[in-house]
């Protein structure tokens, strides 16, 4: 169709579609009114000023706050501590058919430290600055989630929908040091066997782009720590199998194999999830004094940490043998040692050795020994459930992926249940426990939905886009806000065609008909 050059005529024409426009909006995002949008955003900032930071996490405040708003919504409520202060809130949406699986929603409580001095706005003030971008420890990791599961079960019930399963939500402590006294205590309890979870939902990361990314499987955390001890003596002289030596051979070895792995990456062999990465984290080595370190004396420790992130498709066995082989040989005086909770020393070969050590390892498989994935194709119901729930929201989709990170959802998957890591933020930076982490409020790319389909020319789409914001300034408080609240629609997209499924052939309703 031939395009209009005279620019006043074009706007005219945009005004002309102004209406329009905006019924797409309101139907596509299913926009609250302008009151309960303040609610739903007043409700999220005072989740994030609860003060659930790691080490000492206000779980009494965060807990009387959750179970307000279940309260609010008639959930039924429940609070167990598997460990003394230590709560797992679970809330229940009880569905028609009780003889039909549930679907559990999980989130964390608690967030990870923080520097306030680095930060623009303090990081427990849930500022909103003048862009409608939400600052917060929590806003991305995942706080936000957490509220978009209650937001999207209040727009339901005010539609009047009634859920066939039940749904259960779960707001866990301590996920930011290894949810050991949180969603595991949960997941191997008999509390969890009597719900008769499905599909548990857990979180996911933020796209930097259009498409929502969600997540398959995650990669196992194996904390490392090297530990090398030596004898001690004059700077000036040089010694075989020194603290110092053994590490740095050590670290060599790691840097090759790290670099191997980085080299597939670069060249597109494999993506993130699919490479076992390490990165060093710490090193810490050297005898103190008043003004630093002593110079002229050769340490007897040294030590240093690494964070490996082990994809489900890996080899373990061979990994295993590496750190063995190859990272801590017996050749230099080295001992292996593999170790979850506490850092312990199984002895010594002779005067010179060296411990290796995990403060963490995570296994990569279920309690079956089979790769901790859940299934992406025809095979899994939940996962064409989740895609058509999405794209229903007017949502996009990317490629299904594995994690680099490590979350709740491993705990549920170990159990052999079907887990999908998901948080509903696109075209927002990756900021989990960065500085000034942000949840981006304004969707303007949104616009593209509302930009003619055949203009294709970047130049030409950009153009138009600035054009739409001068025509719709008035509705730049409504935009405002969207990624948000975009996110609460997709959740009750999902959530309605979650507890609405019924299996082909069980009393002849099939998926499409629902």
């Amino acid at each position: 169709m031939e395009k209009a050059c005279n620019s006043h005529y074009y706007n005219q024409s945009l005004l002309l579609l102004l209406p329009l426009f905006l019924s797409l909006l309101v139907a596509g995002l299913a926009y609250p009114t302008q009151d309960e949008q303040s609610q739903i955003i007043s409700r999220f900032q005072q989740y994030l000023q609860i003060n659930t930071t790691q080490p000492s996490p206000d779980y009494q405040s965060s807990t009387q706050f959750l179970l307000s708003q279940a309260s609010s919504l008639s959930l039924e409520s429940q609070v167990i501590e598997f460990v003394k202060g230590k709560p797992v809130i679970l809330l229940k949406w009880p569905g028609s058919d009780l003889s039909l699986p549930s679907i559990l929603l999980n989130s964390h409580m608690d967030v990870v430290p923080f520097e306030p001095s680095k930060w623009t706005h303090p990081p427990l003030g849930a500022y909103i600055d003048e862009g409608g971008n939400i600052f917060g420890r929590g806003s991305q990791d995942m706080k936000s989630v957490g509220m978009q599961y209650l937001e999207a079960i209040r727009r339901l019930k005010l539609s009047g929908f009634q859920p066939k399963r039940s749904l259960y939500l779960s707001f866990v402590p301590d996920e930011e040091i290894g949810g050991y006294d949180g969603a595991k205590k949960l997941a191997y309890s008999d509390v969890f066997k009597d719900m008769n979870v499905e599909i548990v939902l857990d979180e996911g990361v933020p796209s930097t782009d259009e498409n929502y990314r969600l997540f398959y499987a995650e990669t196992a955390p194996w904390w490392l720590v090297i530990k090398s001890n030596g004898a001690p003596g004059h700077g000036a002289k040089l010694y075989d199998n020194s603290a110092m030596e053994n590490l740095l051979k050590s670290i060599e070895s790691i840097r090759r194999f790290r670099a191997s792995q980085f080299d597939l990456l670069k060249a597109g062999l494999k993506s993130k999830g699919d490479v076992i990465s390490v990165n060093m984290v710490f090193l810490k080595a050297g005898t103190p004094s008043p003004t630093g370190f002593v110079m002229n004396l050769q340490p007897s420790e040294a030590e240093a940490g690494f964070d490996i992130r082990v994809p489900p498709t890996a080899d373990i066995e061979s990994l295993e043998k590496r750190i063995e082989e190859e990272w801590a040989p017996a050749s230099r005086n080295m001992t292996f040692e593999v170790e979850t909770l506490k850092h312990l020393s199984l002895g010594k070969t002779n005067r010179y050795w060296a411990i290796i050590s995990f403060k963490q390892k995570a296994t990569p498989h279920d309690d079956l020994g089979r790769p901790l994935i859940t299934a992406t194709d025809g095979s899994n119901p939940w996962w064409t459930l989740i895609e058509e729930a999405i794209k229903k929201a007017n949502g996009k989709i990317g490629k299904p992926e594995i994690l680099t990170g490590a979350t709740d959802a491993r705990y549920f998957r170990q159990l052999g249940l079907t887990a999908i890591g998901f948080s509903p933020m696109t075209n927002t930076p990756f900021l989990l426990h960065d500085h000034n982490e942000v949840h981006l409020l304004i969707l303007l790319s949104y616009a593209d939905d509302v930009i003619e389909p055949e203009v294709v020319d970047a130049s030409a789409r950009k153009l138009q886009l600035s054009n739409l914001i001068v025509v719709f300034s008035t509705l730049l408080q409504f935009l405002n806000k969207a990624e948000y609240f975009k996110g609460i629609n997709v959740y009750k997209s999902i959530i309605k065609a979650y507890t609405s499924y019924i299996p082909p052939g069980r009393d002849g309703v099939s998926r499409d008909e629902l």
